[in-house]
Order: C-alpha cells, then structure tokens, then sequence
C-alpha cells in the first residue's frame, strides 16, 4: 500500500496524497536526502524545518523591502502619480543611484522579521506546519514579483518566470496561495488604475500567471480550481484585460493615434471583450463549470457565524480580530508600521506600490479573522523597516556624515540639478505666466525651507532629533527584543505539555494529555478505533498510534456532525450510534475550554445536518443555555 492509498479516519478516511498539499512533506524528504543525508532523521528534519525556512522568510521580507525602497523604484509621489494620470504618460526622472538607503531598510526589515511574534507562531521549532514553509514561499513570490517591476531595467520582467515557479511552490504548500495570487492580481490591476501600465508590467504579469496556473493545476488537491472557482477568477480576468490593454498599446503605436482615439479603441475593443466573456459564462455557469465560494472565504466578507458552515464559524482562529491580538503579534511594530506607509505614498514607484497594497488588503482580512495575522508579519515588518531605516540613514548623515558619502554626494548633484533647473525655467519665463509664477512660489517656499534647516538653529534642531531618534531606537529595541524572546518561549513550548499553579502558587506540570495518550497506545488494540471531538485527532494518531473518528483536516462535514450528535445527544442515542464504529471514547473534562464547554458548537455543528439535535432553534442557544 502505497502513502497516496493511506485512509486517514474510520470508516470514511481519504486517499491523502491526492487530497493535501504536499509542498511541506516533498519539502521535508528533499532537505533529507539531498542535504542532510544521514546527519539527521527524518524527524528531526521536521523539527528544525520551521527555524530553517524562518530565517529564509526573514531574508527574502528584507529583500521584498529593499527592492521597494530603490532609489529608481520609489522616486515618485501619490501628488506626480495622479499628475501622470491626467497628462496620460509617466514621467521619467533621472535618479542618482543611491543603494545604502534601501540597504538598511532591508537591514532592519530582516531584523524586525525575524523577532516579530506573527512570524515567530509558524517560525519556532517542532512547529512542522504547512505555514511554516508557505510564508517561505509566500515572500519569494512576493520578491520576485517587485523585482520583475524594476524601473530602468529592460529585462527585469523575465523574473516573472521565477515568479511563476515560485507561486507554483506556494501553491503545493499552503491553500492560502489565493491570497497569493489575488494580492498579485491585484496588485497589477492597480498599477493599471494608477497609469503604470506599460510593456514591462505586461510581459512581468502573464508570465507570471500563465506559469503559476499551469504548474498549479498538477498539483492533485488544486486541480482546475484555478480556472473555476470564483475567489480566483479575478486574476484570471486581470490577465485577459492586461491582453486588451497591450493589443490597444500595440495598434496605438502603429498607427500613431492620438489619445482620444486610443482611448476609442480601448473601449471598443473592451467592449466586444466583454461581449464573448458574457456569453461563454452565460453558456458554462448552467452546466456547473463555477466552483462556488468556500465557506472560509465566505466567512471573511461575512458577519462571524453566519457563514453558512458552523464547522468552520466554531474554529477560535476563525473568529475576527481584536485591537489586543494586533498588539500581542506586532507589538510597537503596529505603531511604527503605518508611519511607513506614509513615507511609502511620498516615495511611489511601481514596485513600492505594492507594499501599499499588501498592507491594507492584509489588515482587511486579518480584521476578519485571526489566524491571517500571520499574514501581516511581512508587510508589518517592511513597512516596518522602511521608517526606521529611512529615519536612521537620515539620523546617521546628521550626525556622522562622512559615514553616508554617496547619499551626501547625491544630495549636492540632485540640489546642483534643481538649480541648473531652475535657471532653465527663469530663461524660459513669459512662456506660461500663471505656471511660472506657481513654480515661483514653489522654489520660494522651498529655498525659504532650506535657509531655515541650513541656519545654526536649524542644524541644531536637527542633530537634536537625530538624537533622539537613535534614543527611541534603543530602548524601543530592548522592549520590543525582550517582549519577543518571551512570546518565542511561549509559543515554543508543548501544547499537551501544560504549566499550572496551585493555591499555595506551587508551579506544577500538567502532562495528562501525554499521560492518556500513551495509555492508549499502551492498553489498546493496535486496531482500535477511538472516539473524540476532531481537535485531539492528530494527536492520537501521532502519540498514540491509534485509528481515530477524526482529525483537523477532516473533509466531510456530515462526518463531523454524525461525531457531534454522538457527544451531544442523549447516553442511550449517544452509544447506540457510537457501538457501531468505536472500541474506545475519549473525552477532555476537567474545566478550562473542556469538552463539555465546547458542548454547544459540537450541538451547533450536529444540528446543520440532523435537525432534530434542536428543534426550532438553529443555533442551539437552548442548549448553551442548559450547559451553563
């Protein structure tokens, strides 16, 4: 029997090699035979793999920041994005090449990543999960796609093809590779709104999608997920009007046409678009081609419980997120994030855009469910990163300026530009009276600026907030360090394993978790079959070695319910149902959030299947209120 026959649960069970990701086992067997060798077991591959891959997650988030905070891919402003729009062309500017800022940015991005506690939740070791190597993946992409956007580089949209491969390891690891891949639609659709559309973004975004579907669809658990289900046909769409935008471009240039003409065509050609998609839909939705909406995704545009799948609305990491979870997984980071963001509006380019988009579509659904926070620990960390290395880059050539000799030498050529620009202008004045004198004024303000920085007051003030910036940095930093070296403790501790204390605050350890698994490996049939609620079954699969009823990647709902009616109802129609398909039940009492305080989803979860569970009342809040 080969592990793609393996049946999982009784009696239903599922061949697993087809029915879960296996980018993280491929992964595990990979580092095993083709880098370890028979230096470590297999088991221990598994326990280091999540520190491993967190520390490449660390690096490539720097990366991800770096390439956003070039100087050639973050020279503009929101103020010269929306002036683009109108005058229908994008401005080129030439930048002095200036890397020691992005440099430190990406510094500090890595440093901040490596520590934040929304990392460190899938990044501690033992915790060998799907996340673990997903965020690895996840920011490989995102890298890789920021760096097919690279301005003045004419070649840089092959890394598109990296991409591709990139997202096709995303997929095999993770189901959250739609978010992945609609951050990614999205971001391409905005740059489109933002006129930064051009040949560049183009050839970056279908290779990139054209590659990642084709290598996504072999992955047996995705299959033609991709072209069907309706929480990824967005970027699908994207890709089809990115081929109407360069074919409009194409016969632009060819034909010289204006652009009241060119925007003609667009809409011409939009529009007979849009005709054969209508039709082609209205053709293939009767026949059941469109995979509906999962429930979990249903659930982040919808109120908490309603859903439409108790199962799901009853998971804790499902329910949304609070002010208090935003603080214990980002800590000051939450407070330095945002300030980011703003020096990212005033510094926009098309790769630095994204980190825009990633930070406020990855709050929006953190917002709606807990368990994403996860995804916010990369954006939270460049964003992070862009502040404090831009202001300590700014501090440091305050204070030590002979340390930052290219950006001071860049500084005097980019001044000395604005000067031979201004005299440009002032040879050219009576050309545009009510320009001139707006630019006038500009200049003016801005001379008037730099007379007050550069006088003595104003050096001073300036070395005193350089000051007290590297003060801030430093005891931020031993806070920030010594809260995360806490949370990494916590969170790298046992979950069967637990601490406790007494009345006489004695600290005792509480290990009857392990305790009862190991009596049931020990007094119980190798063929046993055990009964519990789905939350124990992996570990009486792994502890005990032991069939189980069910466990957390348990598929079929009906399945579930069957197993809450048996905990719920009464004893006599508990165990008649129970005879037929357990030897054994084991059952978590003892207070806390014990079975019998989770009593009212299991009720809740039997009841959308078996309705008699609690006649006339859907949520079964007559039941919570008879537990309490």
């Amino acid at each position: 029997m080969t592990w793609f026959d393996y049946r999982s649960w009784y009696p239903l069970g599922r061949p697993v090699g087809t029915t879960i990701y296996p980018g993280m086992q491929v992964s595990a067997v990979f580092i095993k035979n083709w880098i370890v060798g028979d230096k470590m077991s297999l088991n221990d591959v598994c326990c280091y793999m999540p520190a491993w891959y967190g520390v490449s997650s660390s690096i490539l988030t720097g990366l991800v920041a770096y390439e956003c905070t070039l100087p050639q891919n973050s020279n503009g402003n929101i103020f010269t994005v929306l002036t683009d729009i109108f005058r229908g062309e994008m401005r080129k500017e030439n930048v002095q090449k200036s890397y020691i800022p992005a440099a430190v940015v990406g510094l500090f991005t890595m440093a901040i990543m490596s520590m934040i506690p929304a990392h460190l939740m899938r990044s501690v070791g033992g915790g060998y999960d799907n996340e673990s190597v997903a965020v690895t993946a996840m920011t490989l992409t995102f890298w890789l796609w920021c760096r097919s956007l690279r301005a003045n580089d004419d070649k840089s949209y092959m890394y598109g093809i990296a991409t591709g491969f990139a997202y096709f390891y995303m997929v095999a690891a993770w189901g959250g590779y739609v978010f992945v891949l609609n951050l990614i639609g999205v971001h391409a659709a905005v740059l489109v709104l933002l006129g930064r559309f051009s040949t560049k973004v183009y050839k970056a975004y279908s290779l990139f999608y054209v590659i990642g579907t084709t290598l996504a669809i072999q992955v047996p658990v995705v299959g033609w997920t991709p072209l069907k289900s309706l929480e990824q046909l967005g970027p699908a769409a994207v890709f089809l009007g990115f081929q109407v935008l360069q074919f409009c471009e194409i016969v632009r240039k060819k034909k010289k046409l204006t652009r009241l003409q060119a925007w003609t065509l667009r809409v011409q050609v939009a529009l007979g678009g849009f005709v054969l998609l209508v039709t082609a839909i209205y053709f293939l939705a009767p026949r059941g081609y469109f995979g509906p909406i999962s429930s979990r995704v249903r659930g982040l545009f919808v109120k908490h419980t309603k859903t439409g799948n108790p199962l799901v609305d009853s998971v804790a990491e499902h329910q949304p997120a609070s002010s208090n979870a935003y603080y214990q997984y980002l800590q000051n980071i939450c407070l330095v994030a945002p300030l980011g963001f703003l020096l990212v509006v005033f510094n926009l380019g098309d790769a630095s855009s994204f980190l825009l988009v990633y930070g406020m579509v990855a709050y929006f659904f953190s917002s709606k469910m807990v368990r994403l926070v996860l995804l916010l620990g990369p954006i939270a960390s460049a964003l992070g990163g862009v502040f404090l290395g831009k202001c300590c880059v700014w501090s440091t050539s305050e204070l030590l300026p002979f340390m930052l000799t290219d950006t001071i030498e860049d500084k005097v050529d980019i001044s000395d530009a604005k000067k031979k620009e201004a005299k440009k202008k002032k040879s050219k004045k009576g050309q545009s009276s009510s320009s001139g004198s707006t630019g006038d004024a500009l200049n003016s303000l801005n001379d008037a600026c730099n007379k007050v920085l550069d006088s003595s007051a104003g050096k001073s003030a300036k070395t005193l907030a350089s000051v007290f910036f590297f003060a801030t940095l430093f005891f931020g930093y031993n806070s920030f360090s010594m809260y995360c070296r806490k949370m990494a403790k916590a969170l790298s501790n046992p979950t069967i394993v637990l601490k406790g204390t007494l009345k006489s605050g004695e600290t005792v350890i509480v290990d009857d978790f392990r305790e009862a698994y190991f009596f049931l490996r020990d007094n119980t049939p190798e063929d046993a079959r055990v009964l519990a609620w789905w939350d124990y079954g992996y570990q009486i699969t792994g502890i005990s070695n032991r069939t189980t009823l069910a466990d957390g990647n348990t598929w079929n709902h009906e399945h579930i319910a069957l197993l809450g009616k048996i905990l719920t109802s009464s004893e006599e129609e508990g165990y008649s149902i129970a005879r037929h398909l357990a030897d054994y039940a084991l059952v978590w009492a003892g207070g806390g959030g014990d079975d019998l305080a989770k009593s009212p989803h299991l009720a809740r979860i039997a009841n959308s299947v078996y309705r008699d569970m609690c006649p006339g009342d859907p949520t079964c809040r007559s039941f919570a209120a008879k537990v309490r």
